[in-house]
């Protein structure tokens, strides 16, 4: 289916310094200028939409023209070899990220999409959308008698929904000039093209200062689906299918043929994108992390069984505490720790805030009577976060990086706190090397900024090796 003056931290970790730039480099690639600003993740030159299925309806149908392309794994082999095609989703008002393979495609650059924004699903969203609103849509493409077929299940599935016409693909696309003057005369509001790509996008590229619906979209097989020509597999096969792309992506034979090749391609032609593109250091950063955290569950296995046995000796309760944190570009996610506390420290918080050590957002206490004897021990050794190793091996965190806040604490950020949420959060990072807790909240916040800036593997090393001092000395730690 086919559808985008860091400060001086040689002042704080004289060790550093030979390690970090002159300057933070703050010039953003540049990216072409476009109408709807949404949230996005780059991905082979273009910006696809890293939204939710329902603001992504709401960003279609808003006020104003627009042209709207998917991009799925095929699409993306297609481009590779069409200048003129990869021009077209170029300049696209919006482009959708659609299938496994894109999203396969972001996690090799460290990212995640926050939807996957198929047209199989969202078409019909949208659709049910333009009925509540009195908009109508008018089918172009595919095989003869298709795309009224397709319009009909539209119409059943979709009560009030308008439809202002269709049109084959085939006969009916061979008079351009015709088809467009249909087009226009019936009125509609949205127009789906399905003829394949580039075709689909090309035609409705080269013709949109022709066409009159405002909102256009190259929709590929989605009338094959909706017209029951073609079956979808089911949604448990669906599931399983991300599991044997990634497993396939390398030797890719048997199971689907030249479905999972032309996924498996797409997988290659991601890592070699991301490495001419500057994601080098997000692919080195990433294979770091799960070469680290996987050696460092099998080796630490036995002792957190140990840790988890004796914290239940102590105190009744679970021995993993889940919460609630924020990470990357503000996402929120479960973070794992050992429990350090008893089991109602989240309902006393609020009447020892006042009590913190600590200056700013961040609250803190040293002698926090929430926190058990094996807290205690488990947080000066910092053994207490070694089930964040799970949050690593889960693509939610990074060995070096900010730690991880909470809702409140980022809603309380100032402005350029948030630029902590640029990147992953860490299991350790500058300011666990740099004193932790002693360090006041301006200061945890300008280095994790710097670190950011200049984050580079030999830099992340020299973290990762100086916090086995921090460790020995517990510095910060309580």
């Amino acid at each position: 289916m086919t559808a985008h003056n860091h400060p001086d931290l040689a002042l704080a970790t004289p060790a550093l310094a030979p390690f970090l730039p002159a300057a933070a480099n703050d010039a953003a690639a540049p990216r072409r200028p476009v109408a709807v600003r949404i949230p996005a993740i780059r991905l082979f030159g273009l910006d696809l939409a890293d939204i939710t299925p329902d603001r992504a309806v709401a960003e279609l149908l808003a006020p104003g023209r627009r042209r709207v392309a998917f991009l799925n794994a095929h699409c993306g082999n297609v481009m590779a070899r069409d200048p003129d095609y990869a021009a077209t989703l170029a300049t696209a008002d919006m482009v959708l990220p659609d299938g496994i393979g894109v999203e396969l495609a972001a996690r090799m650059t460290g990212r995640r999409f926050t939807a996957n924004l198929n047209g199989t699903d969202l078409v019909p969203q949208v659709m049910a959308e333009a009925a509540r609103r009195g908009l109508s849509v008018f089918l172009f493409g595919a095989a003869p008698g298709v795309a009224r077929a397709a319009a009909q299940r539209l119409a059943r599935d979709t009560p009030n929904l308008r439809i202002a016409g269709t049109r084959d693909g085939y006969e009916g696309a061979r008079d351009t000039a015709a088809a467009i003057a249909e087009i226009n005369a019936s009125g509609a509001d949205i127009l789906l093209v399905a003829m394949g790509v580039p075709l689909q996008d090309c035609w409705l590229a080269d013709h949109a200062h022709e066409l009159s619906p405002r909102i256009t979209m190259g929709v590929g097989a989605l009338f094959d689906f909706l017209s029951g020509r073609v079956a979808r597999a089911p949604l448990a096969l669906r599931r399983m299918h991300m599991e044997w792309c990634w497993r396939l992506a390398l030797e890719p034979r048997r199971l689907f043929g030249r479905y999972v090749t032309g996924n498996a391609a797409f997988l290659i032609r991601a890592a070699r994108d991301a490495l001419a593109c500057g994601g080098t250091l997000g692919l080195k950063r990433r294979t770091l992390d799960l070469a680290l955290a996987g050696g460092a569950l099998l080796a630490l296995g036995p002792l957190m069984l140990l840790i988890a046995v004796a914290i239940r000796l102590e105190s009744p309760g679970p021995a993993l505490f889940r919460q609630t944190r924020i990470g990357r570009d503000g996402r929120p996610f479960t973070v794992f720790k050992f429990r350090s506390m008893y089991r109602d420290a989240e309902a006393r918080r609020a009447a020892l805030l006042a009590g913190s050590d600590r200056e700013g957002i961040c609250f803190k206490a040293r002698n926090d009577p929430r926190v058990t004897r094996m807290g205690r021990l488990l947080r000066r050794t910092s053994l207490d976060e070694l089930p964040q190793i799970l949050n690593i091996l889960r693509g939610e965190m990074s060995v070096v990086g900010p730690r991880p806040a909470l809702p409140e604490e980022v809603a309380a950020y100032p402005a350029r706190a948030r630029e902590r949420l640029a990147c992953r959060p860490g299991l350790t990072g500058l300011w666990q090397v740099s004193g932790r807790a002693e360090l006041s909240f301006e200061r945890m916040v300008e280095m994790d900024i710097a670190h950011a800036r200049s984050a580079s593997i030999l830099l992340d090393l020299v973290v990762i090796a100086l916090t086995f001092r921090a460790l020995w000395t517990g510095r910060g730690a309580y």
